[in-house]
């Protein structure tokens, strides 16, 4: 994954010395279109996210590595940034975790999910740095698919509701509440493929010119904000909370930051003011809302509480078992390995926690590789706050929609399902870029 916007560097990293091989050879119609190619495959996957099946996803997952592989091969190397530096660990410990595995062929193929997805990244992080243009053009495929998501999810709610009972918990305190999911199935994947994407619509909204573009962005926003809101699921909103509040308070403080000292603290101080309220007359005058919300403190009395409380604690047995490399990544090695430490009647696909899927899947480097490169992915986007350069907006929406996916991740692991997934690494990949 090279930054082939700068020069060479002297010494060759041995990770990239492969890179370039072929820069030398004639290059065909496919070598002098490839942005263009890898620009199209890109849109087209990101369009179809909650459309295409899995196996269509993976056909489009498997011609972005390609397509990188051979980009790569006819470009020379540059250097390893920091964000690709913590991918690289990321993926060390995965193929360490798997080679120590107690199932290493089940934890192969998580492996083999995860390098697919680094592909994907490798190939949007180069599209980036060889032509930003691209950004707004994967963005716009991204909401044009989202905008009929929601629109499809939304239309659920005057139709047949019968579909729609069945993820209704009779032994929750929400007992009752239609929860819609569209295309995906899943009210809770519906949540987590909507969350990253309202700030993108926003950043959009900003940065298009046209009339005819901010409107579309806007009805994604919008749209894409109600769907979420009907989904009811609790992680989904807190998420959305995050990642539009987030996106809000970092504009505010780059478009005040040639204001006055004194301004440039209260105006935003008083924006959060102003949001606390509107989410209290929220809570407090609408009572599915407020029922969802009070669900979050009924403790073991709410089913997917307990449920929760119960994967966590088979999940922390699994991390001291194996704390240095875990089980092995993917969800094929945890359903062969959670089984022996779940309480009866709580059958889990996974730990239902970011922070506790990293450290059960590779043990506590994993989890800490994780936390180091949000890390620093966070500090590079915030470091364009007060930047002017184009990629200064894009980059905000990066690190709203990362932190939406954070607060959602604290309590799900619907992000390592690919139509949630495959979102963040374009995001990373836009901070990836950013950093030039």
């Amino acid at each position: 994954m090279p930054d082939s916007a700068q020069p060479p560097s002297p010494t060759i990293p041995w990770l990239l010395r492969w890179q370039g091989l072929l820069q030398n050879q004639p290059s065909g119609v496919l070598s002098a279109q490839l942005p263009t190619i890898a620009g199209l495959v890109l849109c087209a996957l990101m369009a179809g996210l909650p459309f295409v099946t899995r196996g269509g996803l993976s056909l489009l997952i498997l011609a972005c590595g390609l397509l990188w592989l051979l980009w790569a091969l006819r470009t020379p190397p540059g250097t390893i940034g920091s964000i690709n530096r913590w991918v690289l660990a990321v993926l060390a410990l995965a193929v360490l975790a798997t080679g120590f595995s107690p199932v290493p062929l089940a934890a192969a193929k998580g492996l083999l999910k995860l390098v697919s997805y680094v592909g994907v990244y490798a190939l949007m992080r180069q599209l980036l740095a060889a032509a930003p243009a691209w950004w707004d053009r994967i963005v716009a495929a991204l909401l044009a698919g989202e905008l009929l998501t929601a629109v499809l999810g939304i239309r659920q709610l005057y139709g047949d509701t019968t579909e729609l009972a069945r993820w209704a918990d009779p032994n929750s305190v929400a007992d009752g509440t239609v929860r819609i999911y569209s295309t995906l199935d899943n009210p809770n994947l519906l949540a987590g493929y909507l969350l990253p994407i309202l700030p993108l619509a926003a950043v959009a909204l900003l940065r298009w010119s046209s009339l005819s573009s901010r409107l579309f962005a806007l009805a994604s926003l919008g749209l894409g904000s109600v769907a979420l809101l009907f989904t009811y699921r609790r992680g989904g909103w807190l998420g959305m909370v995050a990642a539009l509040g987030t996106i809000a308070l970092l504009l505010v403080l780059r478009q005040t930051r040639h204001w006055p000292t004194l301004w440039r603290r209260l105006f935003p101080l008083l924006l959060l003011m102003a949001a606390v309220v509107v989410l209290v007359l929220a809570f407090t005058h609408v009572e599915p809302l407020r029922v969802r919300v009070l669900s979050l403190f009924s403790g073991r009395q709410d089913s997917s509480n307990n449920f929760r409380i119960n994967v966590w604690q088979a999940a922390l047995q699994m991390i001291e078992a194996r704390p240095w490399l875990g089980i092995g990544p993917g969800n094929t090695a945890f359903n062969l390995i959670y089984p022996l430490y779940q309480q009866p009647k709580f059958n889990a696909l996974s730990a239902y926690s970011i922070p506790l899927e990293l450290a059960v899947e590779a043990g506590i480097p994993g989890l800490l590789a994780g936390l180091g490169l949000l890390i620093t992915s966070l500090r590079i986007g915030l470091s364009q706050l007060r930047a002017e350069s184009s990629v200064a907006l894009p980059a905000l929406a990066a690190v709203a929609a990362i932190a939406g996916l954070g607060v959602q991740g604290l309590t799900d692991t619907i992000f390592f399902r690919p139509e949630v997934q495959l979102i963040g690494w374009f995001c990373l990949a836009t901070l990836a870029t950013s950093r030039r």
